[in-house]
């Protein structure tokens, strides 16, 4: 039975997660369903930020990078993202950009397993992630086969031929999530590492590396963990594998004796390896900050409220809008914190939407896609953002020339 606006009104009072939203600045009359793409700023960043370059650079100076602790800061930041995906401490660092993690991840796999020669992912793995193994491919003069299978097909694709199983745990596009124990669990049994990319996981919901015994994971921190436009990247590598050494990108961060100066590279014997070069220091600052409105709630908490904000949106919308196709799974455990549909015109419905206050994105060819942030996401927003798209489809107001003419960023 469909809720009316008194019900969904009565469910927001009764909501625990009200008080969080309080913690972020959302401009007034803006649904913002794209903390998938961007995640919305929480208040406390800003006079940190300010800190960091007023007083600690303004006035520190160098010294900052003693007084301050922003050498640590790859390290500390790092453990505070570990406690969100399952990693024990001192296995997970912040560090450079996504593309680049996964650039130094399958390096390092490949030499791992010197006999193999097959990176296997799927067609619908972040784009990103695959221009990265296709590079490597090259690097490494061809000698390197990046296999791609349907996502239903990885798990039979997995064999002795296998270096790597390289996936995205969330389908950006669908948000269709894949097993991660599971496939892990296989890769393994044919003798294969598994790197897991975290990009529409972390922040969203529980994810337990040490406990599905994954090998390697990166991730962004710029969408769920509202780390800001550009935050920094983070890497994983599990205990056994920390001193491994095998990061092609032998920056001086990644060296066991930095500051020594030395002339030949020796690597860290631990995860410090994965570093590169020197870190951003304001922006880890900023997503220091940002991390902190996590210490208020649990990822399982988290998880609920998004499946209820999901589950209504999704109900709401078949309601209304009975042309538009699900392209997300149905069983809420089997997506992430997203959920898409598929329209014809399905750019120029979100530019519609986002001239009505309702912002959310859309994905070549034809998915519109809203994104679930239960830290800052109300049940009357949803209501609402469904009410609006109704009267977008039902009226064809989507059909207007300005809003057929794509912008850079889709």
């Amino acid at each position: 039975m469909a809720l009316d606006a008194v019900s969904i009104e009565q469910k927001d009072r009764a909501d625990p997660f009200a008080r969080l939203r309080q913690l972020f600045s959302i401009p007034d009359g803006i649904i913002y369903l794209d903390g998938n793409s961007l995640g919305a700023l929480p208040k406390n960043v800003s006079a940190v930020l300010a800190d960091a370059v007023e007083e600690q650079w303004g006035k520190s100076l160098i010294k900052g990078w003693n007084c301050h602790g922003w050498i640590d800061l790859p390290g500390k930041v790092g453990n505070r993202i570990a406690k969100l995906v399952g990693a024990d401490e001192g296995t997970l660092i912040c560090a450079d950009s996504t593309s680049l993690n996964v650039f130094k991840i399958l390096a390092t796999a490949i030499k791992m397993r010197p006999d193999r020669n097959v990176i296997l992912s799927d067609t619908g793995n972040f784009p990103t992630d695959l221009y990265m193994a296709q590079g490597l491919k090259e690097l490494t003069g061809g000698n390197i086969e990046l296999r791609l299978v349907a996502p239903e097909e990885v798990e039979a694709a997995l064999d002795e031929t296998v270096a790597v199983l390289m996936l995205t745990e969330v389908d950006y596009r669908t948000g269709r999530k894949h097993n991660m124990k599971a496939l892990t669990e296989k890769a393994h049994s044919v003798g294969a590492l598994a790197m897991w990319d975290l990009c529409h996981s972390a922040g969203a919901f529980p994810v337990h590396l040490k406990e599905a015994k994954v090998d390697f994971a990166v991730g962004c921190s710029y969408k769920y963990l509202n780390g800001g436009p550009g935050a920094p990247a983070f890497v994983y590598v599990a205990p056994q594998h920390k001193s491994y050494s095998g990061n092609p990108l032998t920056g001086w961060m990644g060296h066991d004796a930095p500051f020594a100066f030395d002339l030949g590279y020796t690597p860290s014997a631990n995860t410090d390896q994965m570093r590169v070069g020197t870190p951003q220091v304001l922006a880890m600052t900023a997503l220091d900050a940002s991390l902190d409105v996590f210490d208020e709630t649990s990822l399982e908490a988290l998880q609920t409220k998004s499946i209820e904000l999901s589950e209504l949106f999704i109900s709401e919308v078949r309601r209304r809008c009975p042309n538009l196709e699900l392209a997300s799974p149905t069983d809420p455990l089997k997506r992430g914190s997203q959920v898409s549909f598929r329209h014809d015109q399905g750019y120029a419905v979100i530019q519609a939407l986002i001239e009505r206050g309702v912002i959310g994105d859309f994905r070549a060819p034809d998915i519109i896609r809203f994104g679930f942030a239960p830290l800052y996401l109300s049940f009357t927003e949803i209501f609402k953002a469904a009410e609006i798209l109704e009267e977008i489809i039902a009226g064809n107001l989507w059909d207007k020339p300005e809003y057929h003419q794509k912008s850079k960023v889709t």
